[in-house]
C-alpha cells in the first residue's frame, strides 16, 4: 500500500476509536476477531473500565505494515 494515502485513509472516522469503528474500518470484521487483534496486542490500544480505544494512526500502521500473502 501506497503510503503517500496513509493520511487520508479512513478520514470520516474519529481520532479515537471503539471496537465498532475499528470492525468497520478492516471490512466488516467480527467484534470476536477485532477483540483478538487488541488482546494480542497487535493493534495497539488501551483500556478505560470495560472498552478499548483505539488511536485511528494505529489501525492504520496496522493496515499498511501487513503485507498481502504472497501469489501462488
Amino acid at each position: 500500500m501506497d503510503r503517500s494515502v496513509a493520511p487520508t485513509m479512513f478520514s470520516q472516522y474519529p481520532d479515537v476509536l471503539g471496537v465498532d469503528d475499528l470492525c468497520a474500518m478492516l471490512g466488516g470484521i467480527s467484534s470476536k476477531l477485532a477483540y483478538r487483534l487488541l488482546r494480542e496486542k497487535k493493534i495497539q490500544s488501551i483500556r478505560i473500565g470495560r472498552e478499548y480505544k483505539i488511536a485511528k494512526v494505529d489501525v492504520i500502521a496496522y493496515v499498511t505494515q501487513n503485507k498481502p500473502a504472497p501469489a501462488e
